[in-house]
């Protein structure tokens, strides 16, 4: 059975000021999920999956239509915030979505297969989509995961700053936790998080999560599970997230192992308005090394 990437896109992107899901960064007009659909395909995933708020299903229908029409299947799934509540009201102060852990939850009706998690304004490049198909046709099982680990160097931001799961490792290289550390900043020779944790200053050499993870589909009952908790504890408080992390370090302490997969393949996304030029700098650079084609599906 081919593995299925999961495609994150319910996020209101406040900190960039539009929808840049579905914004051009290529040639031709391609959006960054483009790239990572080209991937995925070529690596052998057999279905994707785009998981948006309702309200924006006649667009992703219009722009991915005709690109991915006889090439890949595709769904869609959907996002709201009335949903896995059991019962319980919506604050009136609540207008974002639950996190990313509560997105990865309203997927479990088109998924039965071992998929991949992406965010879809992430660029992560073709070696890091060929690993993931390979743990997820090789490794994967009900009680190991993988998460795909790039250098926090790669990550960083020149217009502002940034938060990363930094990843703690054990003695054989598996995850062993991660923890979402905000503020994240190159400081002259040093990459500082101003976030009031410690330590302040990272390692150059830190691994951190970019939000691609490799699953079984039996994680589907850790995060039902785990946001009925989350919701117990943190309904009321207006921004609170159920991140991907909290289920993966749950699954971690209950005797599960998460891979690192680690990649060299180019991160970069958009996090700001003022990052879209460098993307595509470097989306340019790649079509010019023969990666990628002036029309990705043309």
């Amino acid at each position: 059975m081919k593995p299925t990437l999961v495609i994150l896109a319910a996020g209101m992107a406040s900190r960039y000021g539009s929808m840049k899901q579905v914004e051009a960064f290529g040639p031709s007009g391609e959006t960054i999920m483009d790239y990572s659909i080209a991937d995925a395909i070529k690596a052998g995933f057999g279905k994707i999956v785009f998981l948006i708020r309702k309200q924006f299903e006649a667009n992703f229908r219009e722009l991915f239509a005709s690109k991915l029409d006889g090439k890949v299947n595709y769904e869609f799934a959907f996002q709201e915030l009335d949903m896995f509540l059991d019962g319980a009201e919506i604050p009136a102060e609540r207008t974002k979505p639950w996190g990313t852990g509560h997105a990865v939850l309203s997927t479990q009706t088109v998924v039965d297969e071992p998929f991949a998690v992406i965010n879809a304004d992430d660029f992560y490049g073709a070696d890091a989509f060929k690993k993931a198909y390979t743990f997820l046709t090789t490794g994967v099982d009900e009680k190991t995961y993988a998460v795909v680990g790039y250098n926090i160097m790669n990550t960083l931001s020149d217009h502002g700053t940034v938060n990363r799961g930094v990843c703690g490792l054990d003695a054989k290289g598996n995850l062993q936790s991660v923890v979402e550390r905000y503020n994240i900043a190159a400081n002259g020779e040093v990459v500082v998080s101003d976030d009031g944790l410690e330590p302040r200053e990272l390692p150059k050499d830190t691994t951190v999560s970019m939000n691609f993870w490799c699953f079984h589909p039996s994680i589907y009952e850790w995060y039902a599970v785990q946001f009925k908790e989350f919701i117990k504890e943190y309904l009321n408080v207006p921004k609170s997230e159920f991140l991907i992390p909290a289920v993966v370090d749950h699954f971690i302490k209950e005797g599960g192992v998460v891979k690192v997969i680690k990649t060299d393949a180019p991160w970069f996304g958009v996090t700001y308005k003022e990052d879209a030029p460098a993307v595509q700098k470097q989306l340019n650079d790649l079509i010019g090394k023969g990666e990628y084609s002036n029309n990705l599906w043309g």
